[in-house]
């Protein structure tokens, strides 16, 4: 089995991902919002980022006018995040550095929980707990948006990484209502060029 990815990794993805537009399913999520008219001109929706990284969906999120709290377990993912300079000058914005084992995320809060590409970085033996505080953080009427990683994905049995089956997503969808739910499978390399077998899947989801 491989070893996490180490600090010099996460240098390579955050420098490959600089200036890359936000996720697909962030910008689905936002726009099952805009056709709800959730977002009145007095209240403030609090969006949670989850595994933020440099900030791509977070300054999306801040420049639409949601406050934002943006949580990543690495230091140099939330340095670069805050000295983007496409930062809005009235960003709405608080910052955690926090592993997935270590942080308590609000109770029915959220109206939106962002997760692009983060969960799968969760250790398995944290992952149920992991998932039991996103639901339980959500607001009824609030959304999931982010990806799970597949069990036919070229990194499944990784060190401290948690993949799941289409039935385990499934299963951990069920107390919400799929608005979207992709699953992609390609082979394709890494941000730092290595081939690699994808198995994805694309999430956004609703609290009753």
């Amino acid at each position: 089995m491989s070893e996490p990815m180490t600090d010099d990794q996460w240098r390579t993805y955050y420098d490959a991902m600089a200036n890359t537009p936000p996720r697909p399913t962030l910008l689905f999520a936002l726009s099952r919002f805009d056709e709800e008219k959730r977002q009145s001109s007095d209240t403030v929706p609090l969006a949670i980022d989850l595994g933020c990284g440099e900030g791509r969906d977070t300054v999306e999120l801040l420049r639409r006018g949601w406050c934002v709290l943006a949580i990543d377990a690495q230091e140099e993912g939330i340095r670069r995040l805050r000295a983007r300079p496409d930062m809005p000058s009235d960003a709405l914005l608080e910052t955690q550095v926090a592993r997935f084992e270590n942080q308590t995320l609000p109770e029915s809060a959220a109206l939106l929980l962002n997760a692009s590409f983060s969960l799968p970085f969760c250790h398995p033996a944290y992952f149920a707990m992991l998932w039991e505080q996103i639901l339980g953080s959500l607001m009824p009427r609030g959304r999931f948006s982010g990806q799970l990683f597949g069990d036919r994905d070229g990194w499944a049995g990784r060190d401290g990484m948690t993949h799941h089956t289409r039935t385990n997503a499934e299963t951990l969808l069920a107390p919400l209502i799929i608005e979207r739910f992709e699953e992609e499978e390609r082979d394709g390399t890494t941000v730092s060029g290595a081939p690699k077998h994808w198995h994805i899947f694309h999430i956004v989801a609703r609290k009753p």
